[in-house]
């Protein structure tokens, strides 16, 4: 396959509605980025020597697409709107991690806000399989992901998250109203404040941070015998303990909880991650209690009332 010429065609661009509204919420400069999203695709085309095709939907921040290189390999391609410095922290994440437990990094150009990253297939969510078998997939996916990394790498800390997190439950459990009781807040406030304090540099590793089903993605392999591996896409990226990511399984899966004891089914689920993972079950419960009320209130804020609800349900429950 030869690499795209100054004189190839101009492609139809195919930009997904998400990142259409997106580009209008942020304004003028992200509206600038679409109109130049031909021009600077056909300059990676070049210069990467790659051949861009068909849109891949999903998110809202960047245009993503599928692409081959010159030898055949297939990649993605992904081009962040220039709004924040999300883009730098994504791929300095994928650069650490090195392809370990995430997809490995080809090229990177920073000035356009720009990746060339390996394609991996269907996520964990799209397989049909059984939520603990997916939680035990997530977890073995995350063993492999959990890099020690230096202190000094820029990322941000959970002992910083945990800060946040506890400013925005309290804010918005006001701004909506008080959707659930006094003791489901002040019980992830405790917890977020002792998360705080129990952050460690010397245990602490890269940390995916929303490492759910959706995100885990299956490797391409033309190797039957070399068995399904996974992936991590799209991480928040932070430095700390291996328990916040375990939070993650813990705050999904509401509806199964409540069809059943949910406190219960949820000590279930922690003891489960910890004979994994091996991670202390107390920190498993404590992130888990502060994702799940922090993660409803959020849904509630942007209109998806009904997850919300019964997330901050099974949260009643815990506490």
């Amino acid at each position: 396959m030869s690499a795209p010429t100054e004189s190839d065609s101009p492609r139809a661009f195919v930009l997904p509605s998400a990142v259409r509204l997106r580009a209008e919420a942020v304004g003028l400069a992200a509206l600038q980025w679409i109109e130049s999203l031909p021009d600077t695709v056909a300059a990676l085309e070049r210069e990467w020597s790659v051949r861009v095709g068909a849109t891949i939907e999903g998110g809202s921040e960047a245009y993503v697409a599928e692409a081959i290189a010159e030898d055949g390999e297939l990649a993605v391609v992904k081009v962040r709107m220039p709004h924040d410095d999300s883009f730098v922290h994504e791929v300095n994440v994928l650069d650490v991690a090195a392809g370990r437990g995430y997809p490995r990094l080809l090229r990177r150009d920073d000035a356009r806000s720009a990746m060339l990253i390996e394609r991996l297939g269907p996520s964990l969510d799209t397989l049909g399989l059984a939520i603990d078998e997916q939680i035990r997939i997530v977890c073995e996916t995350l063993r492999d992901a959990w890099v020690h990394i230096d202190a000094d790498l820029g990322f941000p800390t959970c002992a910083e998250k945990a800060t946040y997190l506890d400013e925005f439950i309290s804010r918005k459990w006001d701004e909506l109203r008080r959707p659930c009781s006094a003791q489901v807040i002040d019980r992830a406030r405790v917890f977020a404040d002792t998360r705080r304090r129990a952050f460690d540099p010397n245990d602490a590793v890269l940390v995916h941070g929303d490492a759910h089903s959706a995100n885990t993605l299956s490797v391409l392999t033309h190797d039957a015998s070399a068995g399904r591996r996974f992936k991590l896409v799209d991480p928040d990226g932070l430095f700390g303990e291996r328990a916040y990511d375990l939070a993650i399984p813990m705050r999904g899966w509401s509806a199964e909880l409540l069809a059943g004891d949910a406190l219960a089914l949820g000590q279930q689920r922690c003891a489960y991650l910890n004979r994994l993972t091996g991670v202390d079950a107390e920190a498993i419960w404590q992130w888990g209690v502060i994702e799940r009320v922090s993660t409803g209130l959020a849904l509630m804020s942007v209109g998806r009332e009904k997850e919300g609800i019964e997330t901050l349900a099974v949260a009643e429950r815990w506490v």
